[in-house]
């Protein structure tokens, strides 16, 4: 019996022991740049523009060489995030919402006529899980995945929201391109005054400095650098013109488009002065630049399946957990953030809800993913597409009956400056056929239900 009482003792040592040993959810803060180009930091080799504060996460955390994201353009990656899975699935997000609530190619169309066009509510979404698991949650910045009252964040699992609705608004005025209004709160137009640069990490910063005893998921999808092109001590008493070229995305001054990225670094310095303990910060861009950035080495711009429009910088920050300077070369993609998210949150989506990304804390423990990864860009009569496997990437651009393929050997042509198709056509037909299984796969079901039908080697 004595022997018996002590091994119970023991036991329950052991527990209390691994109880009090067993690391509580951290905090996440997922910080979201808009059109930033692969070479715009420091860290990833720019000169001219300072970002001291992006280039010290980096030095202390991982920086990411072969980070891409989900799509080419805004709304296709931010819907891949929320989700954790490709925004084919959803419908009518391949391509960038339209200003002013425009589809842009057959099936945003054909949802835009019955005012369908965004991600609905019923898809489970990462803020909605991690609020399930306990977390507070907010979003303070660009939306771009709605404009009908039906789609607004505060519907999607966030608490606290402050947000432009589309793709591109004044710094100052909040007005887009068509003169429509664009800062809301919870669904509905609110009025404020500054820089909105400035105004996203005010509210960040209150937030952060909340004392609560839940972990909390903040969201900051910053408009910069995107168009219209606007320093922050350019505001002037009316709205930019609608004819400005400052509205133009390739047109950037490169004064203006250094001072805003600088003063996204800054703030994004000044929110770090904030973030409490054991908190997970990961930097982003949505998407490659346009031709106001600087991508070298990569070729092309924002909008296209070319390195340049989808591999952008990425840099995780957490002290407690990740061994400082380190760079990771394996292929990430956006909606990895997702599933890296929910799992150290001990968040589930539901069964029927396949999460497509992997755990990047298990990549850089050493696990090589074995998958393939695929884009898909349409926009009116234009078609891009993208497969990476291991070293090979191949690319289709389609402009109504004509298509031009190319296929490159990243390891040797990082800049896609050698076609080697005609070398390997055999390894070309077969990522093709990838993509178009793929392809089929993603068109069975809109609203992202597995069905068995589907083909389990195309998920990761």
């Amino acid at each position: 019996m004595n022997r018996i009482l002590v091994a119970a003792i023991v036991c329950l040592a052991t527990l209390s022991d691994s109880f009090a040993t067993t690391p509580s959810p951290p905090n996440i803060l997922f910080l979201l740049a808009d059109d930033l180009g692969y070479g715009d930091l420091g860290c990833y080799g720019r000169q001219d523009i300072r970002t001291p504060n992006l280039d010290a996460m980096a030095e202390q955390g991982v920086r990411f060489t072969s980070h891409y994201a989900n799509g080419p353009e805004c709304s296709p990656t931010r819907a891949a995030f929320l989700t954790g899975r490709y925004q084919q699935w959803v419908g009518g997000l391949e391509c960038a919402i339209g200003t002013g609530n425009q589809g842009r190619y057959d099936d945003a169309i054909r949802l835009r006529a019955s005012n369908d066009l965004g991600l609905p509510v019923d898809i489970p979404t990462l803020p909605r899980v991690l609020k399930q698991a306990g977390y507070e949650t907010a979003i303070f910045g660009k939306w771009h995945l709605g404009y009908e009252p039906k789609f607004a964040p505060h519907l999607h699992g966030f608490d606290e929201t402050y947000y432009c609705i589309g793709g591109e608004m004044d710094y100052f005025h909040y007005i887009d391109l068509v003169a429509g209004y664009n800062l809301f709160r919870n669904g509905q137009p609110i009025r404020d005054e500054g820089y909105f640069t400035d105004l996203i990490t005010e509210h960040s910063i209150e937030f952060l400095q909340t004392k609560r005893e839940q972990p909390f998921f903040l969201y900051v999808p910053f408009t910069c650098p995107h168009s219209p092109f606007q320093a922050p001590d350019e505001r002037r008493p009316h709205p930019l013109p609608l004819d400005s070229p400052r509205w133009k995305q390739g047109n950037a001054p490169p004064d203006v488009y250094r001072a805003m990225i600088e003063r996204m670094d800054a703030c994004i310095g000044r929110m770090m002065k904030t973030v409490p303990p054991n908190t997970l910060v990961v930097f982003v861009s949505d998407n490659g630049g346009t031709k106001s950035a600087r991508n070298e080495p990569l070729r092309g711009i924002k909008g296209g399946t070319f390195e340049g429009g989808i591999r952008v910088p990425a840099i995780l920050w957490w002290p407690e957990q990740i061994e400082k300077g380190s760079i990771c070369d394996t292929p990430t993609l956006t909606f990895d953030w997702t599933k890296t998210f929910a799992e150290v949150a001990g968040a589930s989506f539901p069964e029927s809800h396949f999460l497509e990304g992997v755990n990047v804390l298990d990549v850089l423990n050493g696990a090589e993913p074995s998958r393939t990864l695929f884009w898909r860009k349409p926009r009116g009569q234009q078609i891009w597409r993208g497969v990476r496997d291991a070293n090979w990437k191949y690319v289709a651009q389609q402009n109504g009956d004509r298509e031009t393929e190319y296929l490159f050997d990243l390891s040797r042509d990082l800049s896609e400056e050698n076609n080697l198709l005609d070398q390997h056509r055999e390894t070309a037909t077969q990522l093709r056929e990838r993509f178009n299984q793929w392809e089929t796969m993603t068109r069975k079901d809109r609203r992202g239900r597995l069905n068995e039908s589907h083909s389990s080697d195309m998920h990761p």
